[in-house]
């Protein structure tokens, strides 16, 4: 079933003695803000360890590699469309679905082809059917992606090849994430090894002490509709964001912990979102003897979201809001993170399907 409501979330995790975001441009140091001492990390940082932890599941994904390059948009959608064409019940199903696509197809090819690839090749080739053949490669390429590939059901692709000219703006956008206080880099000179085509080099390792850092996000109805995410894919998504930075432990990455994520989903009548969360969380840092102590754990701060559920619980008296559920991990105490808006808890830590062998 695809989403027929609006959500929005926080995602926070912890960084301790690592470089959760490495900037090429300043050396691979911490993306930060040094004005006010800010860690930054992209958007584009979470939906890697989503992608690359549904690639190792087996799924098929959009924005890919293959030995260490990035495959083309081209091959990608030649594979695609050689696996779709040569399998006649999946072009069934197809049609059955989209009567657009299976209409343009008839008037191609006529009623009752089941060898579509053969088809396909030949008719490809006659310069009269140019426009019809331009026409139903973009509508089935366009649709076949949608199945076959999670990622642009979640976070959407442009898709500027020949014969496909479609833009699907994703369902789920995320914010750049921050530090909720401020952070300090470590002072090393540690020299590391760095290898590059056969090649080795040196370098620094760019770390930070400690971090606690929120990124926000929405889930858009009507965009899902377009690329066709589903329930499933949210529930996938939520895991996907939690176990794909555990599983991401590499020796730049060792040290994140994901800690907390909380969702509102809205009532099916709602279209609009609460905005970011994290503008209603307050943090605060521990003192002794008058005198702020470096934040080296999470024990060193309070993340206080009681104003957030105040206004959350008026969103849903107001009949706004269809439910909230979250994720904690084991590690928070009650000390730490405080006044939580109440919601469903589920389980993030359960496996996502793997489609290896299917």
């Amino acid at each position: 079933m695809q989403i027929q409501q609006n959500s929005d979330f926080l995602f926070m995790f912890e960084a301790v003695l690592t470089n959760p975001n490495g900037d090429p441009d300043q050396e691979n140091k911490p993306r930060m803000d040094y004005e006010t001492s800010t860690l930054l990390v992209s958007d584009a940082r979470r939906k890697r360890d989503c992608r690359d932890m549904l690639k190792n599941k087996g799924y098929s994904i959009f924005v890919d590699t293959l030995a260490e390059r990035k495959v083309p948009a081209d091959k990608m959608f030649e594979a695609i469309r050689e696996r779709w064409l040569s399998d006649p019940a999946l072009m069934r199903h197809l049609f059955e679905e989209n009567p657009e696509i299976r209409n343009v197809w008839a008037a191609l090819a006529g009623e009752g082809t089941e060898n579509y690839k053969e088809a396909f090749e030949k008719l490809k080739s006659d310069k009269k059917l140019k426009q019809g053949i331009s026409d139903f490669n973009n509508l089935f390429i366009t649709e076949a992606i949608k199945h076959s590939l999670i990622d642009v059901r979640m976070f959407g692709s442009a898709m500027a090849v020949e014969n496909v000219s479609r833009t699907f703006t994703g369902p789920i956008q995320l914010t750049w994430g921050y530090s909720l206080h401020p952070v300090e880099l470590v002072q090393s000179n540690t020299i590391t090894s760095i290898m590059n085509d056969d090649n080795s080099t040196f370098g620094k390792k760019h770390k930070v002490h400690y971090a606690f850092v929120a990124h926000y996000g929405t889930i858009n109805k009507f965009s899902a509709q377009l690329t066709g995410m589903t329930e499933e894919d949210r529930d996938i998504f939520r895991k996907s964001i939690i176990q794909g930075m555990m599983t991401n432990q590499t020796d730049s990455k060792q040290g994140q912990t994901p800690m907390c994520y909380l969702e509102i989903v809205y009532s099916p009548g709602f279209d609009g979102y609460l905005g970011d969360w994290r503008r209603f969380v307050q943090t605060k840092t521990s003192e002794e003897a008058n005198e702020r102590r470096p934040i080296r754990s999470l024990n060193d701060i309070t993340v206080d979201f009681t104003e957030l559920s105040h206004v959350i619980d008026d969103l849903k008296a107001k009949g706004y809001i269809d439910h909230v559920v979250g994720w904690l991990h084991p590690f928070v105490n009650a000390r730490s993170l405080v006044g939580l808006p109440a919601y469903t808890p589920i389980d993030l830590w359960a496996s996502v399907a793997s489609l290896k062998g299917e």
